[in-house]
């Protein structure tokens, strides 16, 4: 199957260390005292950052042996395709992902992927996608809410932590530790300390994640100011998607420019060699969902397992006597389908 084009952004990790670093002659890093993109602090004084530039580019600016990914572009044309065409795709590549698994937990593989974006962006229907034909007991969800008001004093990182996988299992995030540098820094819910350390240790947690076996995967799911407009508004008019909208999505959309700002710090610090960003374009759903299942088989060489024929075995013959039909509570039979 043709893929459509594909962008890897500038690795800037190797900055992160550097940008969150206190000059040497100062006693004790202040991460805090900078201009906040998202208005002035009373706590700033309008003071020049210390220790990070305020801009990404910025930051490329701070050395100039730094090595940057250009985006790549695939050379293939996309393949255009029908809605019926689509759903035979989805069943193919669904497939394919029921294979993956099989791989995964006859080799004890670890697989956690994550998927984040805007509000909209198709992160839950694309997850649906996936685990639909998969086995549950190997592969799970993952979804948070909240912290509550114990987590909120934990370690960042640390609900986070358990719902990593065991061998042989696959762990889909709903969005994940992200969060923080997301809504949680757009909104206001964590201190500029909180998220300055968020930036230092999240590639290092990535990297360990990696050396010890774990394969992951991350994704961003990118749709366009006027795409996610109409399926606000989609949402609003149509009760069944109702629940689908909070008061959280509609901040959110009014305060667009700061999460493209958010996105594109937390991407010039987590976009790491180890585990890169791949980014979707989300506009349409369907083609989506292809595009990014086609990409997650990619990231695991896995081979068909060869399986031995099974038999079914003669059925148990000795004397039975059923109890009663109208003995047990029966559902309603309201619908009958003929085929």
């Amino acid at each position: 199957m043709a893929a459509a084009t594909t962008l890897t952004y500038a690795n800037a990790a190797v900055l992160a260390p550097l940008a969150l670093q206190a000059p040497a002659s100062t006693a004790a890093p202040d991460l805090v005292t900078r201009c906040s993109r998202w208005g002035n602090r009373s706590d700033t004084g309008g003071c020049e950052p210390v220790g990070r530039p305020t801009t990404i580019s910025g930051m490329w600016a701070m050395t100039a042996t730094t090595t940057k990914r250009k985006a790549v572009a695939d050379t293939a044309e996309p393949k255009p395709l029908s809605k019926k065409d689509y759903e035979k795709e989805l069943a193919k590549i669904q497939t394919e992902l029921v294979r993956l698994q099989e791989w995964v937990v006859h080799h004890g593989l670890r697989m956690v992927v994550l998927f984040e974006g805007r509000d909209t962006a198709g992160k839950g229907g694309t997850i649906k996608r996936i685990t639909e034909r998969l086995n549950a007991r190997y592969c799970r969800v993952v979804a948070l809410g909240t912290p509550t008001e114990r987590e909120k004093t934990q370690w960042y990182f640390q609900r986070y932590i358990p719902h990593l996988p065991a061998a042989g299992e696959i762990v889909l995030f709903d969005r994940s530790w992200y969060n923080r540098a997301g809504v949680e820094r757009v909104m206001g819910f964590c201190s500029d300390d909180e998220y300055d350390e968020f930036l230092r240790t999240c590639p290092q947690i990535e990297r360990a994640l990696v050396r010890s076996g774990i394969i992951l995967v991350k994704y961003w799911l990118s749709i366009s100011d006027e795409e996610q407009e109409r399926r606000f508004l989609e949402r609003i008019n149509n009760p069944d998607k109702r629940w689908k909208l909070s008061p959280m999505d509609l901040e959110a959309r009014a305060r667009w420019v700061d999460y493209a700002e958010a996105k594109d710090e937390m991407f010039a610090f987590t976009d790491i060699k180890e585990a890169p960003w791949n980014v979707v374009d989300a506009n349409n759903k369907c083609q989506a969902r292809l595009n990014l299942i086609s990409h997650l088989l990619t990231t695991v060489p896995y081979e068909v397992i060869e399986r031995p024929k099974v038999q079914l075995p003669p059925r148990q013959k000795r004397a039975y006597k059923r109890p009663p039909i109208d003995s047990q509570t029966w559902v309603p039979r309201r619908f009958v389908v003929t085929s």
